[in-house]
């Protein structure tokens, strides 16, 4: 026998009854991203390199150890994106989106990074995105804070996350605090492994997420972000904070929340949850007003954040808010060649007429006891029964599978208006 081909370690098939959960949460997040007014956006998910070197950072975990990269037939060096914000800054610049203008736009789609797989992190995961151009001021900041907080209401979610804020600053007060960072551990650097000790002059604010015991007392004495914010940040940081409790958002300030990907400036955050083991970031986002200057375009205040599709799976089946998939209303039963032709057609001339129809039709032969144990797996409501004497007589039988009832046949010119009767009545 031929040895089977297996999925590549972390990446995973995404198989029925579970792809229901994800269209359902899909399409709660369209009807949501349509409710604040953006557009979606989707960019291929292999780029040139130097994009993500350029925009997250080339001292990062992602850029130095995660990405997938290698060189095509030509010789150019690329990669499967790690994330989305610098594709879909790169699409705005390069389609013209940007220039004087304010977008608002959305994705969905895989993302790629070389990690150790485990639960809730793999090598192919998928996030949702929100990216947001051309407004300066801080209500596009506190509006995509407060979405995020609706998402988790018809999620179900809301007493499940918790929401992180932080503000970077502008570039020259991070600047200042980036200096005040290294004189704080340099005197420690002793305790710094290799890879921190690389950081502390190239990238020190992500030394306050590491996760070394030994630096945990350096890390909680060190000073804070947002005794260094300028005047004006600081300003927008309280009128963001004061818009959240105007809306009765609860939040706490991390001043420890920096954020992984080079790019942030301004305010930053994150959900988590505690209900996910070491896993606990959901969501997360937050300014980046450099970011489109830095890959080519004008300078252009943007803001977003990304959420990842599987944690947010995991945590709606922790919490018992997983959505059943949706069953078949009916079933339609076919018995012998002309029962079948004549069956497919009634079939699809009742799709036609009642689009809100989820009718299965049982293909593939079989005796009508072996068609019937299929119609009652499926959940259907209804099985639509077709053999030689309803073909005769021009008429299909409805039999009801869930509830008390007896099976009636019913004129193939009205079967249409029946059903949808006795849908109604029952489902």
């Amino acid at each position: 026998m031929t040895k089977a081909i297996r999925t590549v370690r972390g990446m995973h098939d995404i198989l029925p009854p579970e792809s229901a959960a994800w269209q359902w949460l899909e399409g709660q997040v369209r009807a949501l991203m349509d409710a604040y007014g953006y557009a979606e956006i989707r960019t291929p998910m292999l780029e040139r390199t130097e994009l993500f070197k350029r925009s997250i950072g080339e001292v990062t975990d992602i850029v130095e150890k995660e990405m997938y990269t290698f060189e095509d037939r030509n010789g150019d060096s690329l990669s499967l994106r790690p994330e989305n914000t610098a594709s879909v800054v790169r699409a705005g610049i390069e389609n013209g989106l940007l220039h004087n203008a304010t977008r608002r736009l959305w994705y969905t789609g895989p993302m790629f990074r070389h990690e150790r797989p485990q639960k809730g992190r793999y090598r192919q995961f998928h996030q949702v995105g929100v990216e947001t151009f051309g407004m300066a001021g801080p209500d596009v900041d506190l509006e995509l804070l407060l979405l995020g907080e609706r998402l988790w209401g018809r999620l179900g979610l809301d007493a499940a996350v918790t929401l992180e804020v932080n503000s970077l600053g502008t570039p020259e007060s991070r600047k200042a605090y980036r200096e005040a960072l290294i004189a704080h551990f340099e005197p420690h650097v002793d305790r710094l492994d290799e890879h921190e000790r690389h950081r502390l002059h190239e990238n020190p604010l992500r030394l306050l997420d590491s996760k070394n015991a030994d630096l945990a007392e350096v890390i909680a004495t060190a000073p804070s972000l947002v005794d260094s914010l300028d005047e004006e940040s600081r300003r927008q940081f309280d009128w963001i904070l004061a818009g959240l409790d105007a809306a009765g958002v609860d939040y706490r300030v991390n001043p420890r929340l920096v954020r992984g990907l080079d790019y942030y400036t301004g305010v930053v955050f994150e959900w988590t949850t505690d209900r996910l083991g070491s896993q606990g970031t959901v969501c997360a986002g937050g300014r980046y007003d450099g970011l489109v200057e830095q890959l080519g375009g004008r300078g252009t205040p943007a803001a977003g954040f990304a959420l990842g599709v599987e944690r947010l799976l995991a945590l709606m089946e922790a919490e018992g808010q997983w959505p059943e998939p949706q069953p078949p209303h009916a079933c339609l039963v076919m018995a012998g060649e002309r029962a079948t032709l004549e069956g497919l057609l009634v079939a699809e001339r009742l799709r036609e007429a009642l689009p809100w129809l989820r009718l299965e039709s049982l293909c593939g032969g079989g005796s009508l006891k072996s068609q019937f144990r299929r119609a009652d797996r499926s959940g259907a409501a209804f099985a639509l029964v077709m053999g030689d004497d309803e073909v005769a007589a021009g008429t299909v039988a409805i039999k009801p599978l869930r509830a008390e009832g007896e099976q009636e046949s019913v004129p193939v010119t009205e079967v249409a208006g029946r059903l949808a009767a006795v849908v109604a009545e029952q489902v």
